[in-house]
């Protein structure tokens, strides 16, 4: 198969995207890929002498990219702005008819996403939420695991992701603190606890791609600035005839921005053995698997552990999955497909069910902050 590069446009020159860049730019040879290569053409950003020193930094000055001081002159494939931001950026980009790979959470409301995924049909583009940590080897290496059946049927999953902030240091229009910018913890944080549960319950083969039957929460807004400091939420998978699933499981999740994360990060409790993940659980390099005696639950008869190394950071395995999509004409990923996002989105949600975390814990954005609403239900 003939070498196919993708072109990449960036919006934004903040650190996630000093990140992807530096990554994008690693020899995708060094990761066993030899079927697709990342080149980055156009920076935008507040004013063009902000994106050409962007370019030389991270870029390694490359003369071929070019610098603007708008979002409109670069539109085409990675957006990564504030989250109040994303579904007006992503919107102008889709409309363009330009693939688009948005940084998560990748809107602030299940409505928004429902308008873009819309939008990216209509004009034939690619569309994903820039959940990477789906995309890496030891995240791959997990779900295969767990589909395997080795360890049974998994039964409670575990999962936290933390950040001591110092928010009592912070400005308030820092981006944790502002609810202008969709701050707090659960959009911010709250993705990563989530990502582990997707792949290890809503995933599994027994469950038939089955919503959660309950969702519980609850909820610390810090005095501040009333956004959410630390929050906890509880997602039961229950059978389900109408869809086939089988699975009866619960995730207790947690994130926070007042304290670190604990280590390790997550743990997927089967019938068979469990699954403990390191941190950090947005990019985890190292994973063991406790196998217990047959016919003694809980006793356990062995251990393996699983380390990976590879160069750059993580974030160029979702930009492979990207450029294969772009490639072969899809539209979405099915690793990390639209009803993943939506599955996210409402479930961080306020703005239809009562259950949902945002509304449990009487999180509101401020008016206008939300560009696409549905009506709440009485």
């Amino acid at each position: 198969m003939a070498l196919f590069t993708l072109r990449w446009g960036i919006i934004s020159t903040g650190w996630i995207a000093e990140q992807v860049v530096s990554d994008l730019l690693v020899n995708p040879t060094t990761r066993g890929t030899n079927d697709v290569v990342h080149k980055v053409t156009a920076v935008g950003s507040r004013s063009a002498e902000k994106a050409q020193k962007f370019i030389n930094k991270f870029v390694n000055g490359d003369k071929t990219v070019k610098a603007y001081g708008t979002y409109d002159e670069v539109y085409a494939d990675k957006v990564r702005t504030p989250h109040t931001y994303h579904y007006t950026n992503a919107l102008d980009a889709l409309k363009a008819k330009k693939h688009v790979l948005c940084e998560k959470p990748v809107t602030c409301n299940a409505s928004e996403l429902r308008s873009l995924i819309a939008t990216a049909k209509e004009n034939g583009v690619f569309f994903m939420e820039a959940l990477w940590t789906r995309f890496q080897p030891l995240t791959r290496e997990v779900k295969e695991l767990i589909d395997s059946g080795t360890l049974g049927l998994p039964v409670v999953v575990h999962a936290d992701f933390s950040v001591d902030f110092g928010i009592d240091k912070l400005p308030l229009t820092h981006r944790m603190l502002d609810p202008k910018l969709g701050g707090g913890a659960i959009l911010d944080l709250g993705p990563y606890p989530l990502v582990w549960t997707i792949l290890a319950l809503y995933e599994h083969p027994a469950n038939k791609s089955t919503k959660p039957s309950n969702i519980a929460s609850t909820m610390y807004k810090t005095p501040i600035t009333g956004v959410d400091c630390n929050t906890s939420y509880i997602l039961t998978f229950s059978p389900k005839p109408s869809t086939g699933s089988t699975l009866a499981a619960q995730a207790i999740l947690s994130c926070s921005m007042n304290v670190a994360s604990p280590n390790p990060g997550v743990t997927i409790r089967f019938e068979k053995g469990t699954i403990i993940i390191d941190a950090p659980i947005y990019c985890p390099l190292r994973y063991t698997v406790q196998y217990f005696q047959e016919g003694k639950p809980g006793k356990i008869a062995r251990e393996d552990t699983r380390t990976f190394e590879y160069v750059g950071s993580g974030w160029h395995f979702q930009a492979d999955e990207v450029a294969r999509c772009v490639r072969d004409g899809k539209l979405e990923s099915e690793l990390w497909s639209h009803d993943k996002s939506l599955l996210e989105m409402e479930i961080f949600d306020e703005a239809s069910l009562h259950d949902w975390v945002r509304y449990q814990g009487g999180y509101k954005f401020p008016d206008g902050i939300e560009k696409v609403l549905l009506p709440m239900h009485g």
